[in-house]
Formats: C-alpha cells, sequence, structure tokens
C-alpha cells in the first residue's frame, strides 16, 4: 500500500510546503515586510540615530510595522 500526498485538490496548495507544513500569508508578509525593513533600516539608520529623531527605536519598530503592512498590501495586490 502506498500513499502519496499531493496538494493539488487543495484550495491552499501553494501555501502547503512538503509534507504538511503550513505557512499562512501573515508569516509570508512578515517574512517579506522583514526584508523591505532591512533595506530602509539601512537606508534611514544614520539619520534615525543622529539624534534628530526622540525615540529611534520607537521609529524603528514603526517602520517594521509600516513594512510588514506594504508587504501584505504587496502580497493581496499579486
Amino acid at each position: 500500500m502506498s500513499f502519496t500526498f499531493t496538494a493539488s485538490g487543495l484550495p491552499v496548495q501553494d501555501l502547503i510546503v512538503g509534507a504538511s507544513i503550513y505557512f499562512p500569508p501573515l508569516f509570508k508578509a512578515v517574512m517579506l515586510g522583514f526584508f523591505i525593513w532591512l533595506v530602509l533600516h539601512r537606508l534611514l539608520r544614520d539619520w534615525m540615530y543622529s539624534g534628530e529623531i526622540w525615540h529611534p527605536t520607537l521609529m524603528d519598530l514603526s517602520l517594521f510595522a509600516l513594512s510588514v503592512s506594504a508587504a501584505l498590501v504587496i502580497l493581496v495586490a499579486g
């Protein structure tokens, strides 16, 4: 008796990797947002930590939240 797992009939077949690992869309948005944040953080790091921003860590966190939101919009629109 052989058993083969195929995700061809499932509605979320692009979200299943391997045998049974499920990556929800929010996980994909966080990963894509993280890479967007890495680029933006590198570009804005000197300005954020120059003393012009009152709370650089809070600015960095809000930049990450905006990056994840933009990544979710990119995934939904694409």
